[in-house]
């Protein structure tokens, strides 16, 4: 029968190899990358915020949150659902090794997987993850500050067939349709608004609204403050921007437009504009990777508090794996 890990367990009766494993070469298993992200990060601190979960009624003793948040993390950077996790996790020794789990011990099934994601959006705890690790960064000195550049990007949502006509009928109620601009078609969905450090690529602030939110909306919310200058295209445009960047000392590196059928775009603006593009360009590499290597071109889940948890642990699971790049 399939036991849970007694989290009274100590430290060191967990690191203790079983006889099977101290006679398994030491090659068995062996991920440098995950076997990095152990030494690297201060998971202590992690297990800090973890300890606020609220305790799972009766039953089976519960899994320790840290292993659990191993487990999710794991679940980002590998692209699995909730059921190949369980089956990498009985199958992977450096999937194991990565968990503090022994040859021997149970691992999590799907389910406990389901229950443990669920109290982490119950308790408001994926966005405390994320800004943990963003603290992380900041006393490593991976985060440069020399800029912010925000951007959003349309994420798609599941459909079911729907009505007679060939319309789609929405899973998600949360979710919104919108026309994109410049393209044909309309797009159901969600959108995603992130705020990037310039030249560390590292991910600072996340949002996820439905589709049909305008990008300027959340955009003050992608400013962290520190920051000396903000880059963003001419979407973002408001005075009011503008003068409130300068009263925190940022500089409005934001695209010039026309105002309200106003004067024309002049030619230093427009090369103003050019300059701001190709330094801004670099948060599209980070959209690339968050879509293509992390998954996240579709949301997963049914609500938008859910799936705002998840873009969290996608996020984070994105920070983790740039700052072993920029650590090398």
């Amino acid at each position: 029968m399939l036991g849970c890990i007694d989290r009274r367990r100590t430290m060191a009766e967990r690191d203790q190899l079983s006889l099977v494993e101290a006679l398994v070469s030491h090659k068995v298993g062996h991920n440098q990358t995950l076997e990095r992200l152990i030494r690297d990060v201060k998971w202590y601190r992690f297990e800090k915020l973890l300890a606020r979960l609220k305790p799972e009624g009766a039953g089976r003793p519960p899994y320790d949150p840290l292993l659990m948040l191993k487990a999710l993390l794991l679940q980002q950077w590998y692209g699995l659902s909730d059921a190949e996790l369980e089956e990498a996790l009985n199958d992977r020794v450096s999937f194991r090794r990565f968990l503090g789990l022994s040859l021997e011990d149970a691992a999590p099934d799907h389910t406990t997987l389901c229950r443990f994601r669920n109290r982490l959006v119950e308790d408001g705890l994926a966005a405390k993850l994320f800004g943990e690790f963003e603290k992380q960064l900041d006393q490593r000195g991976l985060l440069l500050k020399r800029g912010t550049m925000i951007d959003a990007s349309l994420v798609a949502t599941p459909h079911r067939p729907g009505s007679a006509d060939g319309e789609r009928e929405a899973v998600d109620p949360d979710a919104a349709l919108t026309a994109r601009k410049g393209r044909p078609g309309t797009h159901y969905g969600y959108k995603m608004h992130i705020g990037v450090d310039q030249g560390s690529r590292l991910i600072r602030r996340t949002t996820l609204t439905p589709a049909n939110i305008n990008d300027t909306t959340p955009a003050d919310e992608m400013v962290s403050g520190d920051e000396q200058a903000l880059y963003a295209d001419k979407a973002y445009a408001k005075r009011a921007r503008n003068a409130w960047l300068k009263s925190l000392g940022i500089k409005p590196r934001i695209m010039h437009k026309s105002w309200g059928g106003g004067p024309k775009v002049r030619a230093s603006q427009k090369r103003h504009n050019r300059l701001i593009s190709k330094i801004r360009a670099e948060v599209e590499g980070v959209f690339a990777t968050l879509k293509r290597w992390l998954g996240f071109d579709r949301v997963r889940y049914r609500g938008l508090p859910k799936n705002i948890a998840h873009f969290n642990m996608v996020a984070l699971a994105y920070n983790m794996r740039r700052s072993l790049k920029l650590a090398s």
